[in-house]
């Protein structure tokens, strides 16, 4: 098969694969409808509903995500201090999310009453004995598993001319434009609670990709995260170390150590912000086909603020503005400053989430880059839109995927670079389809 055929072979594998999930998606309507997940929106318009609350938690619960839970029921179980079901649900989420301490309060109050049946005190017993059988530091697992696929018309951002500066000459571009991705990441979190507000996260990530015309820029990266994330009033912050190593399978590989604290707080129930820090310092590794890798070395500044709002039940808004400053140590490259501004709409309705955005990055280089015009001080501004759509496999498939954590997710990418050097003045689209799934291990 040569190498026209074997494109337009991908190209329609794809695209076929992609009409075909669409018809499942769309035309196959879930065997429940009554199992539509619940926003937040709708608990926030009704917080004294006592059913809707519940079920929310019970959705929340089946996510792994215990702090929803466990404050949606103890706001139920102020509202119905008198509700035995709601503290004995309460106790059983508490015990999940290792929370000895909150449980054994609401153990000794509920021994005190006079009401209990003769099966409540045996769940209570049963939990009581459960929790001092636990040890103390439960750690909880989770693994994080993706598959997916990008067609991009422009894999190595070719200009617009298809020509470029190389050592101050124009030269033409030789490079492919279109190319496949495939990519497949696995991580595994843990996580445990430091007390009552706080807790502690470590990540290890893996991903690997691999290009059907590019191979030269396949690669395998390694992360390794270390969190703490605690409650200081009405803010939560969570300072964290990132360790990173990428390996290509001819260039040069490389490594990263970041230092960063990150921020949230909430304003009223529609409001909240976010803003971080971080502190970054890249080095490259020589190889055989690299001998100079080091000159890309280079430490970077970042800072970022946030603003999320809450418009109705489907609708919500993200604002973001970002800087950042990279030092090179030789690479002109490497040496640069970014403002980035960002705006996203985000649409959740009961039958997919979908998300659309766009991004301005404006980049202002500090030194001319001598390998490819050395009387150019290079800047550019750079243009991204985009469209998430994501649709948990469970809405179509309950039995297949009964606790929705498995979510199939169509992307479509434009970027639009307009620089005052050719070499970086393109035009790229890119069209993807991934699979993610999230368990719990214990």
């Amino acid at each position: 098969m040569n190498f026209l055929k074997k494109k337009n072979y991908y190209k329609f594998y794809l695209v076929f694969f992609i009409l075909i999930s669409l018809l499942l998606l769309f035309f196959i309507k879930p065997v429940n409808s009554s199992e539509k997940n619940i926003t937040y929106m709708q608990i926030l318009q009704k917080p004294n509903d006592l059913e809707l609350n519940l079920k929310y938690a019970q959705q929340q619960g089946k996510m792994g995500n215990f702090k929803q839970t466990i404050s949606t029921l103890e706001r139920l179980n102020m509202l119905y201090p008198e509700n035995i079901e709601i503290k004995l649900y309460l106790l059983s989420v508490l015990v999940q999310a290792d929370s000895p301490q909150k449980a054994g309060t609401i153990i000794e109050e509920m021994k005190l009453r006079r009401d209990l049946s003769a099966e409540d005190l045996e769940t209570l017993r049963e939990i009581e004995e459960e929790l001092k059988d636990r040890e103390p530091s439960l750690w909880r697992l989770t693994a994080d598993l993706s598959l997916g696929a990008v067609q991009t018309d422009n894999v190595n951002s070719v200009s617009k001319t298809r020509t470029k500066y190389e050592s101050g000459s124009v030269v033409g571009f030789n490079s492919a434009k279109h190319d496949r991705t495939l990519a497949g990441g696995f991580g595994l979190s843990a996580s445990r609670p430091i007390g009552e507000l706080s807790s502690f996260l470590i990540n290890f990530s893996h991903t690997a990709s691999d290009q059907y015309q590019e191979t030269d820029d396949d690669y395998d990266s390694y992360g390794l995260t270390m969190a703490v994330d605690t409650e200081v009033g009405n803010q939560s912050l969570s300072p964290y170390l990132m360790l990173s190593k990428t390996d290509y399978e001819t260039d040069a590989d490389s490594f990263s150590i970041m230092y960063g604290l990150g921020g949230f707080f909430s304003v009223g129930e529609r409001n909240s912000f976010s803003y971080g820090y971080s502190f970054a310092d890249s080095k490259g590794n020589h190889n055989s086909s690299d001998t100079t890798a080091d000159e890309t070395n280079s430490i970077g500044h970042s800072f970022s603020l946030g603003h999320d709002f809450l418009v109705n039940e489907i609708i919500s808004t993200s604002f973001g503005l970002g800087y950042s400053d990279s030092d090179a140590k030789v690479d002109a490259g490497n040496d640069y400053e970014t403002y980035d501004v960002s705006f996203r709409l985000n649409f959740a309705y009961p039958w997919a989430y979908i998300s659309v955005g766009n991004a301005y990055s404006f980049n202002d280089y500090k030194k001319e880059d001598s390998s490819v015009n050395s009387s150019l001080l290079r800047s550019d501004v750079t243009n991204t839109f985009d469209v998430m759509l994501t649709k948990a496999v469970g809405d179509i498939f309950p039995t297949l995927d009964p606790n929705r954590t498995l979510f199939i997710n169509f992307g479509y990418d434009k970027v639009i670079s307009e620089a005052n050097i050719q070499n970086y003045d393109y035009i790229s689209d890119s069209f993807s389809m991934s699979f993610n799934k999230s368990v719990n291990l214990n």
